[in-house]
């Protein structure tokens, strides 16, 4: 087995003479949650297909499960039983249930998950024998999730997974993925929503016009960490305004001039969308 679920080294990808991917290098290790981010157009798309054996590369190294998916031969299809993918939409046999098709599916791999366990996991059982067609979008996103998990992948690629939910749906879908990843899956989430990166992913990289900007826990990115917070409060009847890279001590010091509680006291660091949109902006 290799050191890491995926390892990509000068990955490229042209179309019409145009670099799509231009030279990518990264690693997944086993049982991480790691995040791709790009504006459209960026790459992401073409690279995780490159990934799942769909789409084949120019040039560079690709390691996916300990194979490469370009090169699998007579490993074709046991390669493929250890991986689950859930695609941006789907066009599953509407006049099934959600049952019959959980269960029909899990006969297409050797070791699948308990079929009745994978609907309530994925917080269909009391939608278990609903027709397809009858489903909300985000119940039949849930089942495109229990169709990528049946067979029990060691990897799960997930492509904007949560397209369509409202909040309360996306964040029952979030704790499902880090139940997932705390059995054992490696997961690789391609996503636009920034707070859904934050929320999930170990790590997270950042593409742009076919190259990484930059690879890192969502909490660093971009040097945030580091980044000077901006206080802002009510003092004397005025607003009040300052950055600073020492908050806790400018926070105490103005508390203690005020004698206690601070009016109207903000202290914000940007936020990783904030980060986001000045990489992107800069790889222009």
């Amino acid at each position: 087995m290799s050191a890491s679920a995926i390892s990509i080294k000068g990955l490229t990808k042209k179309y019409d003479g145009k670099f799509a991917v231009a030279g990518i290098d990264l690693e997944v290790a086993y049982g991480e949650i790691f995040a791709i981010l790009g504006p459209n157009g960026a790459g992401k798309t073409t690279t995780v297909e490159i990934l799942e054996g769909y789409r084949f590369r120019d040039s560079g190294e690709v390691i996916v499960l300990g194979d490469d998916p370009q090169a699998l031969g007579d490993k074709t299809y046991t390669w493929r039983e250890r991986i689950g993918i859930v695609l941006q939409s789907s066009a599953d046999a509407g006049d099934l249930s959600v049952r019959e098709t959980v269960h029909h599916f899990a006969k297409y791999y050797p070791n699948p998950k308990d079929p009745e366990s994978v609907i309530s996991l994925t917080g269909l059982a009391e939608k278990a024998d609903d027709k397809i067609r009858n489903l909300s979008g985000g119940q039949r996103r849930r089942l495109d999730v229990a169709l990528g998990i049946i067979g029990s992948p060691e990897l799960l690629f997930l492509d904007e997974p949560t397209t369509g939910f409202d909040p309360e749906a996306r964040r029952a879908f979030w704790e499902l993925i880090k139940t997932l990843r705390d059995e054992g899956t490696t997961i690789l989430l391609t996503t636009h929503y920034l707070d859904e990166a934050e929320a999930l992913a170990d790590r997270v990289a950042v593409i742009a016009d076919g190259k990484i900007v930059e690879i890192s826990p969502p909490e660093t990115l971009g040097g945030r960490h580091l980044a000077q917070a901006r206080i802002s409060w009510v003092e004397g009847g005025k607003q009040h305004e300052r950055f600073t890279s020492t908050p806790t001590s400018d926070v105490a010091t103005i508390a203690s001039r005020m004698g206690g509680e601070v009016p109207e006291l903000q202290v914000i660091r940007p936020s990783l969308e904030d980060i986001y949109l000045q990489m992107i902006g800069q790889s222009k």
